[in-house]
């Protein structure tokens, strides 16, 4: 456990004020690095971004300083900060005529541009200038592409209360403070929590409820209106390492997580994860996971990736160095990992979003459960997009085929037709709908729906829209009207077609 003492947030605006005026920020980082160099830095590579900050400037040395984490003279440092403070308060060491970084400090860019700031142990931002590699124990990483996707996945309407469950540096509880009133946010790692005061504190946000446990355990029976939680969700043998290694077997600390969060969200509450899941031999992972959700919850799983159990063993023995390593001695800690997935009966790993929320409907016994296989791009944020899926669930179950039918419906604005086929043939060999927003789907239609959602425009219902294309096409009206609803409930569910009143 790393015991090295942290900074004192008290006198953090002033700190702020500093890197502020030195245009210490996303936008003044790429200005000052340019495109390439700044890439690089995001791969782990230095050596761009210290030839980009050979200047004098208060942000070359900034950047040298916090990111690069390079020592400085000390002159220079003085021109950058107050640096008085910071050395009183623990932001940087002076060692004779140079200053060094105590903490790793990232400019991050908020949803809205704002300016926040991202407070680590040195060499632990992800995908920063020290990467990922061997840590001890305790140690408290930055942010990475996991936290950004759980950011980004987030339903963000004003709530009053929140929880981050395993808050690391605190990055959900910086986003969490801009929409809900309160904020509790939890750690089994007593240094992330002193982490997540300095980054709301460097932030310019307000504290959060700060408590240390593991799982729900802090808050006991407490409810709250939204959730999240990046969790160390890591399938290992054993426990090395807190930020990722959650110390249950398989994958029961995201079965657990997600299996008790029903008991604390409030009626339409959302809980938000990012999970792992094994893939077993003889086992649906669909199956797998749809036992996970609460009985109270309507709940979207979405799987992103899959890995096999040696991709899966390399890469995180890689994040925890085990590569660099005696080979004999990695060998065996690679036969551990298989070992472990072989009595589990493991064949693969997958990765995904899990979202839940707390529904009187999935209490009566009518819950809405869409667990899918989604690997290709999609574009974030999708808080709003989440947001939406649920709303059409609530349409979908309280309109039988005749509501539906007498409903009037518009095409998402999104969406854009493609016809596939041979150069110079009279008809298209099939029609493609595919969205340019949120999740991107895109979905074969026949015809009939094609012609369906070209013309809703929100002014004729459904039927008679039918109708009309059942007289043009030669077809028995009531046959079509038979057939149609459940390809229009399959565009309704994937937001190809939005209901009235169903943002």
């Amino acid at each position: 456990m790393s015991t090295t003492s942290l900074p004192a947030p008290d006198r953090s605006p002033q700190l702020r004020e500093a890197l502020l005026a030195a245009a210490f920020t996303a936008d003044g980082l790429l200005d000052l690095l340019g495109a390439p160099a700044y890439a690089a830095l995001a791969r782990s590579e230095t050596v761009p971004a210290l030839r980009a900050t050979r200047g004098d400037s208060p942000l070359d040395t900034l950047v040298r300083l916090f990111l690069l984490q390079r020592p400085v003279p000390y002159e220079r440092a003085r021109a950058a900060l107050p640096l008085d403070a910071c050395v009183e308060d623990g932001w940087v060491i002076r060692a004779g005529d140079e200053v060094r970084a105590a903490v790793d400090v990232r400019p991050y860019s908020g949803p809205e541009a704002q300016d926040w700031f991202i407070v680590s142990d040195l060499g632990c931002a992800v995908g920063g200038a020290g990467g990922i590699g061997s840590h001890e124990e305790g140690v408290v990483l930055g942010v990475g592409g996991a936290s950004s996707t759980l950011a980004g996945i987030t339903v963000r309407t004003p709530v009053a209360s929140a929880l981050d469950l395993g808050t690391g540096s605190g990055i959900q509880a910086l986003h969490a403070a801009q929409h809900a009133t309160r904020v509790t946010a939890t750690d089994l790692n007593p240094r992330a929590l002193a982490f997540t005061r300095l980054t709301l504190a460097l932030s310019g946000a307000a504290a959060a409820d700060l408590r240390e446990g593991s799982l729900f355990e802090p808050v006991d029976t407490e409810t709250y209106d939204l959730i999240v939680s990046n969790p160390p969700f890591v399938i290992s043998p054993g426990a090395r390492l807190t930020y990722r290694d959650g110390g249950m077997g398989g994958d029961d600390l995201c079965r657990t997580l997600v299996q008790q969060a029903g008991d604390r969200l409030n009626e339409r509450g959302y809980a938000h994860f990012l999970a792992n899941w094994q893939h077993v031999e003889g086992e649906e992972w669909q199956d797998r996971l749809r036992s996970w959700v609460p009985r109270d919850c309507d709940a979207w799983i979405v799987q992103r990736e899959v890995q096999d159990i040696t991709q899966y063993a390399e890469l995180w023995l890689r994040d925890s160095g085990d590569h660099r390593t005696d080979p004999a001695e990695y060998a065996a800690r690679y036969d551990v990992w298989l070992d472990e997935f072989e009595a589990r009966k493991t064949k693969g790993v997958g990765f995904g979003w899990i979202t839940l929320r707390k529904s009187a409907a999935a209490a009566d016994g009518n819950p809405s459960v869409v667990i899918e296989e989604w690997p290709h791009p999609v574009e974030q944020p999708l808080g709003a997009a989440v947001e939406a899926h649920f709303a059409r669930q609530d349409y979908l179950r309280t309109h039988d085929d005749a509501a539906l039918l007498a409903d009037h419906f518009t095409l998402a604005p999104e969406v854009m037709q493609e016809q596939v086929g041979l150069p110079g043939a009279e008809d298209p060999e099939h029609v493609v709908l595919r969205q340019n927003r949120g999740m991107r789907r895109a979905t074969k239609v026949d015809a009939v729906g094609a012609g369906f959602a070209g013309v809703c425009d929100g002014t004729l219902p459904a039927g008679r829209i039918l109708d009309a294309i059942a007289q043009l096409m030669n077809e028995d009206p009531v046959l079509l009207r038979d057939r149609t609803p459940q390809a229009i409930r399959l565009l309704v569910e994937e937001g190809f077609l939005e209901p009235a009143g169903v943002a």
